[in-house]
């Protein structure tokens, strides 16, 4: 019994990093007062860019078994870091600079992401030859997803703690230190009044479009992180386009759910996760109907949706969102 609960938290927690990764950039990218509903395309495009390195470098060998796992975790990681990063400076250029509607932009950068990722997802699987509609990265994948051997041997501890492997420790430690940032640093208290009044802290000689084109671009490659991870570890190195589901806007729902702390994240995406495994799994019973599977899948955002009602009741401004969120600024208008 023990055994089979700490296989369910496990595989949670793996379900749960991408939204992890997703909801810690989007939380930076919201503190600093721009509302970018584009993660999901960036999360897609930190995927597809990953996979797209990680296809050059594994056909560059003369075999599989000659990679270096050094080169098959970095090659990746820095495509993914760029091309999410990309997506990130497009957003700013276009609500920061030109001060376009944040809501159209976001939404129109999630469906390029989409289509970017299928664009080049579809064009590698048509090169390697698969006949199937999918493409396997096995030799990446598998440097990606090494977890400490002795991990095993630990039981129930082993698997719930330590059998993972590094982009799931890099999200929990970098939601840790998004929330130390936030509340501690004096940095972190910048972004948090720019988010806030930003005519304000323009007056106080803080630069608003700084603030907002690192906190934003950063956020994006942070985002991105949870599409590699989503490919190169849960899905063992193999893409399919539009296999990555709704993910991205759990991310942006967890966001919601946690109240815009990045460090209760870590256990809100665990939730996320082992709900998202009940309706996928079949764990919870359906009688047969397929509707009420569907039904499940609902869970995450009903349980959103309560917390926002809960907030907006008790109506502390700690818990709401910062007060400039998705408007542009015009420093002429302060």
């Amino acid at each position: 019994m023990l055994e089979t609960l700490a296989f369910y938290v496990s595989r949670a927690v793996q379900q749960g990093i991408p939204l992890l990764f997703g909801s810690t950039g989007e939380t930076l990218t919201e503190k600093s007062g721009n509302l970018n509903l584009g993660i999901p395309g960036i999360m897609y495009v930190g995927a597809i860019s990953g996979v797209v390195g990680a296809f050059l470098y594994e056909h560059s060998l003369p075999s599989p078994e000659q990679v270096n796992a050094f080169a098959a975790v970095a090659i990746p990681l820095v495509c993914s870091l760029l091309g999410s990063l990309l997506m990130g400076l497009i957003y700013c250029f276009l609500t920061v600079s030109l001060r376009a509607n944040q809501n159209v932009t976001g939404l129109a950068l999630t469906t390029f992401g989409v289509g970017v990722g299928n664009f080049f997802g579809g064009y590698l699987i048509k090169t390697s030859g698969s006949s199937v509609a999918s493409l396997a990265l096995s030799a990446t994948s598998a440097c990606f997803r090494r977890t400490l051997p002795f991990a095993s041997s630990l039981g129930a501890f082993g698997t719930v703690f330590l059998s993972y492997s590094f982009l799931a420790y890099v999200a929990v430690a970098v939601s840790l230190a998004a929330g130390i940032f936030l509340r501690r640093s004096r940095a972190g208290l910048h972004l948090r009044a720019v988010g806030e009044n930003p005519a304000t802290a323009d007056a106080a000689g803080i630069s608003i479009s700084r603030y907002k084109y690192l906190a934003t671009c950063i956020g994006s490659m942070i985002a991105g992180l949870g599409g590699l991870y989503y490919v190169m570890d849960y899905a063992s190195g193999v893409w399919s386009n539009d296999a990555f589901g709704d993910r991205g806007w759990l991310a942006i729902a967890l966001v919601i759910f946690t109240i815009w702390r990045p460090d209760t994240g870590v256990l809100a995406s665990i939730l996320y996760g082992g709900l998202y495994i009940l309706s996928i799994n079949n764990i919870l019973p359906t009688g047969g109907v397929g509707a009420v599977k569907e039904l499940y899948k609902m869970l995450p955002y009903v349980m959103t949706i309560v917390v926002l009602v809960l907030t907006s009741v008790r109506n502390k401004r700690e818990n709401q969102p910062p007060a400039a969120l998705g408007l542009s600024y015009f420093r002429e208008e302060r």
